[in-house]
């Protein structure tokens, strides 16, 4: 696993700034203050210690770092999928319906891509558009070779075919705020009620 390289003494005071500042306006400093972590590092279980750079559907540009703070529920998925994915964010659905409203200001929702080339930031947006995906749901892209290493750290096994589709492990991952998995479900359309139980708990 790719490590961050140490932070200077400059950038941590001007994050330490801002934190204060967010403490003042009552904000949430997600990444640093809300987990009083030191800014870029992580445990060794976190998956958030990887160098690698991610493009949402809406053209910005973010690190998994970006995402800590509370807990996330993770989807390694396609586009072009027509058999497993659309069943996969189904599930993702009944999770997030089962969540009372003031849980679910307080999970976030990340669908990351496997096809590289083809699921580009204005087709995930056309996705999005197109299967009526929640406004607050990430959905990213990156190159094919940290897409490799997520689903290593995930456990996520995917090949691509000749006719361009994906096999690939159908599995939703619950990260913790700090990004270690702590729960995955595996299958399609099945028994949410454990998946829902960890979240709820993490959120205690």
């Amino acid at each position: 696993m790719k490590k961050k390289i140490p932070i200077v003494i400059a950038v941590t005071l001007l994050f330490q700034i801002m934190c204060v500042r967010a403490a003042e306006t009552n904000l949430v400093c997600r990444s640093c203050c809300a987990l009083n972590l030191p800014v870029g590092k992580f445990t060794d279980k976190s998956i958030y210690q990887t160098e690698s750079s991610w493009t949402s559907d809406q053209q910005k540009q973010i690190k998994l770092g970006a995402l800590a703070g509370k807990p996330q529920v993770v989807l390694m998925f396609f586009s072009h999928c027509t058999t497993a994915c659309p069943i996969l964010i189904n599930d993702l659905r009944r999770i997030q319906a089962t969540l009372t409203p003031d849980e679910r200001t307080r999970v976030g929702f990340t669908l990351v891509s496997f096809d590289s080339e083809r699921d580009t930031p204005t087709a995930l947006a056309e996705y999005r558009k197109s299967w009526t995906l929640p406004g607050d749901w990430n959905l990213l892209t990156g190159k094919s070779d940290d897409v490799l290493e997520l689903a290593a750290l995930l456990g996520i096994k995917y090949k691509q075919g000749a006719d361009g589709q994906f096999m690939h492990s159908n599995v939703i991952t619950v990260l913790n705020a700090k990004g270690e998995i702590v729960f995955q479900q595996v299958g399609l359309n099945g028994d949410i009620a454990e998946t829902v139980r960890q979240i709820e708990q993490l959120l205690k």
